[in-house]
């Protein structure tokens, strides 16, 4: 076992490494610059969950490969196989909307992938573009107050102990409540595609790029603009 923290700069590496790629070679595999793939190698760059969906089926790879710091020689049997979650080894992906921590991930080849996640943008325009990926996913909130927006219904406002399930196609945004600075809950995203987990990071780095481009387009008042210039 790596004695690496469990990043998603590690992860990407050990996979290239585990492949014998060099940096040019993943990207021309991947169609992402050598400079993205060498910042996220370094921590230093986040990919969201649908980009690194996106970057597994360009590599040819299921998400759990991704995810997983060791390649085993012969692919096991899916029986009798279990994996404890600690959040203290999960993968952590930070953005300016969530914090996600990947849960299982010496696990390859499954179809569930658990996320804990913690929630922090109150409205849609900072959110930005509502999500979308393959398959379904199942949402239960553990602390605080979120309201779910859809692209087919009304939002919903949903408190600990209550839950959602969505088909994760459909346009959709988790958002911190107007009294709550931070949101905590349970995700569990499904697919029968067996290459769920292959485009999900990449969506995080998505609405990191996106936020920060939103808040460089929105106008200053006057008083911001003088402190600017002080």
């Amino acid at each position: 076992m790596s004695a690496q923290p469990a990043t998603l700069g590690n992860l990407l590496r050990n996979l290239r490494m585990r492949e014998g790629w060099t940096l040019k070679e993943m990207s021309a595999k991947s169609g992402i610059p050598v400079s993205t793939l060498s910042k996220i190698e370094h921590d230093r760059l986040t990919l969201s969950y649908d980009k690194l969906q996106l970057l597994g089926q360009r590599l040819g790879l299921r998400m759990s490969e991704l995810f997983s710091e060791e390649d085993d020689a012969v692919a096991q049997p899916v029986t009798a196989r279990r994996s404890l979650g600690d959040l203290a080894k999960a993968v952590r992906v930070e953005t300016p909307n969530y914090d996600y921590y990947y849960l299982c991930t010496e696990l390859r080849r499954k179809r569930m992938i658990p996320v804990v996640t913690k929630i922090r943008a109150r409205s849609a325009e900072q959110f930005g573009e509502q999500v979308r990926h393959s398959g379904e996913e199942f949402i239960y909130v553990l602390s605080g107050k979120i309201v779910v927006q859809t692209e087919f219904y009304d939002p919903v406002t949903l408190e600990p102990g209550q839950s959602l399930y969505i088909d994760s196609s459909m346009g959709h945004a988790y958002l911190a409540a107007e009294d709550c600075d931070e949101a905590e809950v349970l995700g569990v995203m499904s697919s029968a595609d067996e290459a769920l987990m292959e485009s999900m990071l990449i969506m995080h780095e998505e609405q990191k790029q996106a936020t920060i481009a939103a808040n460089e387009d929105t106008p200053k008042s006057p008083r911001e603009r003088r402190k600017g210039a002080g």
